[in-house]
C-alpha cells in the first residue's frame, strides 16, 4: 500500500462513528433524531434553547403515550361482535309442547303409601295451630283409617323434627307432636328472602335434619308456617315415592285419554294417539305433542290461534293431594324436539275454567365461541357427563352437574330422570344421610359454592320462542250448560262423573305471525381493520409509516442491544486477559547518565516561555563524562513516532 493510503486509512479509522454502527447509545440516539422522518425526534436535537428543547421532549412523549393508549383500546376491542338481526317470512315448524298435570298422581291411588304421613302432618297442624283439617269432600272422609297408634313415636317427625322458634330465641324451639320446648344445638338456616321485607311473625317454623352420626344436624327455618309445612311434606313425599317403581308411577298418575279431552291443530282433529309420554319425577306422566314421531315435524302455514293446538284438559280437582299442591290446574312449555323439557323450572301454569292463549314468536340466536364469548357448540369443552338424552342447553348442564354432585356426595339422585349411570333414586331406606346430604348441596348449589355455574356454559345456537299469555272465562255462563253436557257425554268411557267447570281448562298455542327472527353475532373486527387502525393512530399522533416502525424497532431493539452486548464483550474479554496474564515482577530502577528530572520533554517543542522554566544547568562535570548534547535529545524525542514508511533508510 503506497504511504498516502496508509495515512488516510489510519485517519479513517481513527475518525468518530456514527450512525447505527454508533459505539454508544448516546451517539445512536443522535443519529436517529436527525435522520428519522418521525416528527418530533428532530426537533428535540436541532431546537435552540433549553425551553423550546423541553417543550419538544414532553410534546413527542405525549404523542407517544397517547399512541399507545389508543393501540391498546383497539387491542382489547378486537374481540367484540356486531349483532344482525334478520327478519324471514316464510311456514315454521311447530315446536314440541309438553302438557302435565300438576298434581302428579291421582290421590285414590297413593293414598295407602301416604297415610301415615298425613296423619302426622294433620297431628303437627293441630299442635301448631290448634285446629284439625276440615273436610267436606267424600274422598277425605273414606281416607286411610291406619292412623298413628297412641305411645307410639312417629317415623317421620322423629327424622326431621318439625319445630316452632320464638322470635329472639332460637336456641330453644317447641315440638310439634309433643308441643314441648326442646334444647337445638345445630346451625339455624332461615330460608326467606334477604331482599324482599317480611313483616316479623311471632314465631319462626322450620325443621331439622341431621348426618347419619347425629354430629352435625342443621335446621331450616321459614318465615310461613305454609311454605315450612310443604317442604317438608315434600322431602319426605319424594322419599315415599323413590322406593316405587317406574311402571307402578306410570300406572298412578294420569293417561293420555285422561288428561286430554278434546285436540285440535292446523284445522285438523288430534288425539292421544299424537302425544308421548313424558314422566317426571315431580309431575307424574306428562304428555309432548310433535315431538318428532315417525321422524316427522308438524309444520303450520297460518298465524292465528285458529292454526295452532287447541286442546281441553280434564284437571280431576278431587284427586289432588292437599299437602303436596295448592293450585290447581296444569303446566306447560314449548321447547324444541330434542331438547329436555324442565317443566319445573320454566313451564307455564293454566289455570282451570280458563281458557289460556299463549302467542308464540320465534327467535334463533346465533353467538361465537370463544374467545368472543363463553359458549359451547356441543359437550366437547365442558368437563361434565350428559344424563339426559338430549341436545346441550345451559339448564342440562345444571341439572346434570348437580346430580353428579349427589351421586357424589350423597350416593343417590333426585329430579333426575333418566338417572346417572349406577346410581338410583334418593330413599331413606338405603340412603338415611340423603335428606341432609340434599339439603346442604341444595344451598351450596344456590350460592354457586359447588363450581356449576363457573363450569357450564350457554349453548351457541338455540331457538327461543316468546310467549305472550292471555286469559278468558271458559266457558261462558250462556254455553257452560251444553258445553259440558257434550263433553260429559264423549268422555263417558274415561270420566264416571258430570263434568264441571272446574274440572276443565282449554289450552290454546299458536303463532302469533310467521316472522322468524335470526340473531347473528359476527366479528366486529378483522386483522386489516385492527392494522389501519393502528396505522391512521401512528399517521394521526406522529406522521409515522410502517417504515418508521421497523426503524424504531431496529435502532431502539436491535442496534441498542448489539451495543450494550458489544461493550459487554469487550469488558469481559479484558477481565479474562487480565485474568490470564501472568504476573511480571517490577524491574529496579537505573539510574542513567541522561535521566536528569530537568529534560522530561513534552510531546509539543519548547517555546522560549516554556525554556525559562527550564531548572538551572548542573554544575562541572564529572571528568571523562561528555556534555550532553541537548538538541539532538529533542528531535529525537520529537520524531520518535514517526511513520516507517518515512524514515530515510540508513547509508550502507
Amino acid at each position: 500500500m503506497a504511504p498516502g493510503e496508509k495515512i488516510k486509512a489510519k485517519i479513517k479509522k481513527n475518525l468518530p462513528v456514527t450512525g447505527p454502527q454508533a459505539p454508544n447509545i448516546k451517539e445512536l440516539m443522535q443519529w436517529y433524531c436527525l435522520n428519522t422522518n418521525t416528527h418530533g425526534c428532530r426537533r428535540i436535537v436541532v431546537s435552540r434553547g433549553r425551553l423550546r428543547r423541553l417543550l419538544w421532549i414532553l410534546f413527542t412523549l405525549t404523542a407517544v403515550a397517547l399512541i399507545f393508549w389508543q393501540c391498546a383500546l383497539l387491542i382489547s376491542s378486537f374481540y367484540t361482535v356486531s349483532v344482525s338481526i334478520k327478519v324471514h317470512f316464510q311456514k315454521l315448524d311447530f315446536p314440541a309442547v309438553t302438557i302435565c298435570n300438576i298434581n302428579p298422581y291421582k290421590y285414590s291411588a297413593v293414598r295407602h303409601l301416604l297415610a301415615d304421613l298425613e296423619q302426622e302432618t294433620r297431628a303437627a297442624l293441630k299442635h301448631l295451630y290448634g285446629f284439625s283439617e276440615i273436610t267436606s269432600r267424600k274422598r277425605r272422609e273414606a281416607q286411610s283409617r291406619s292412623s298413628v297408634r297412641k305411645g307410639t313415636d312417629p317415623k317421620f317427625l322423629n327424622l326431621a323434627p318439625l319445630m316452632a322458634f320464638e322470635k329472639g330465641d332460637m336456641g330453644k324451639a317447641r315440638d310439634f307432636f309433643t308441643g314441648r320446648k326442646r334444647k337445638v344445638n345445630a346451625r339455624i338456616i332461615h330460608k326467606a328472602s334477604d331482599v324482599m321485607h317480611i313483616h316479623n311473625s311471632k314465631e319462626v317454623v322450620g325443621f331439622q335434619l341431621c348426618s347419619n352420626d347425629t354430629s352435625d344436624c342443621a335446621v331450616y327455618t321459614f318465615s310461613s308456617g305454609v311454605n315450612a309445612i310443604q317442604e317438608w311434606y315434600k322431602l319426605h313425599y319424594m322419599n315415599i315415592m323413590a322406593q316405587v317403581s317406574q311402571e307402578k308411577k306410570i300406572n298412578m298418575s294420569y293417561s293420555a285419554d285422561e288428561l286430554l279431552v278434546t285436540c285440535f291443530f292446523d284445522g285438523v282433529s288430534c288425539d292421544a294417539r299424537n302425544f308421548t309420554l313424558f314422566h317426571h319425577p315431580m309431575y307424574g306422566n306428562c304428555y309432548t305433542f310433535n315431538n318428532r314421531q315417525n321422524e316427522t315435524i308438524l309444520s303450520t302455514s297460518m298465524g292465528g290461534s285458529e292454526f295452532g293446538l287447541q286442546v281441553i284438559l280434564y284437571i280431576n280437582e278431587e284427586e289432588y293431594n292437599p299437602f303436596l299442591v295448592s293450585s290447581t290446574g296444569a303446566k306447560v312449555i314449548v321447547h324444541r324436539q330434542d331438547e329436555y323439557p324442565f317443566i319445573e323450572d320454566m313451564g307455564t301454569e293454566i289455570e282451570t275454567a280458563m281458557a289460556t292463549s299463549i302467542g308464540m314468536h320465534l327467535t334463533e340466536s346465533f353467538k361465537l365461541s370463544d374467545p368472543y364469548s363463553r359458549c359451547t357448540e356441543d359437550w366437547s369443552d365442558v368437563q361434565i357427563t350428559n344424563i339426559y338424552n338430549a341436545t346441550y342447553s345451559l339448564q342440562i348442564c345444571l341439572h346434570s352437574c348437580f346430580q353428579a354432585k349427589m351421586v357424589e356426595n350423597c350416593g343417590c339422585a333426585q329430579y333426575s330422570q333418566p338417572l346417572p349411570q349406577g346410581a338410583d333414586y334418593c330413599n331413606y331406606q338405603q340412603h338415611p344421610n340423603w335428606m341432609y346430604c340434599y339439603y346442604q348441596l341444595h344451598q351450596a348449589f344456590v350460592r354457586e359454592e359447588l363450581g356449576c355455574q363457573s363450569v357450564c356454559k350457554e349453548a351457541c345456537s338455540f331457538k327461543e320462542w316468546t310467549l305472550t299469555t292471555s286469559l278468558a272465562q271458559w266457558p261462558s255462563e250462556v254455553s257452560e250448560k251444553w258445553l259440558l253436557s257434550v263433553l260429559t257425554w264423549d268422555q263417558s268411557q274415561q270420566i264416571k262423573k258430570k263434568l264441571n267447570k272446574t274440572d276443565l281448562a282449554k289450552l290454546l298455542i299458536f303463532y302469533k305471525d310467521l316472522n322468524q327472527r335470526s340473531i347473528m353475532e359476527n366479528p366486529a373486527n378483522s386483522i386489516e381493520q385492527l392494522l389501519s387502525n393502528i396505522g391512521g393512530q401512528l399517521g394521526l399522533w406522529m406522521s409515522c409509516s410502517v417504515v418508521c416502525v421497523i426503524e424504531i424497532i431496529e435502532v431502539f431493539f436491535i442496534d441498542s442491544l448489539s451495543i450494550i452486548a458489544r461493550h459487554q464483550w469487550h469488558k469481559a474479554k479484558g477481565w479474562w486477559a487480565r485474568r490470564r496474564a501472568p504476573a511480571c515482577p517490577e524491574a529496579p530502577h537505573i539510574p542513567q547518565g541522561r535521566d536528569n528530572p530537568g529534560l522530561n520533554i513534552d510531546d509539543d517543542l519548547p517555546t522560549f516561555t516554556s525554556a525559562l522554566s527550564l531548572p538551572p544547568a548542573p554544575g562541572p562535570q564529572v571528568p571523562g563524562t561528555p556534555p550532553p548534547r541537548y538538541n539532538t535529545l529533542r528531535l529525537e524525542r520529537a520524531f520518535s513516532s514517526q511513520l516507517t514508511d518515512t524514515q530515510v533508510p540508513a547509508e550502507s
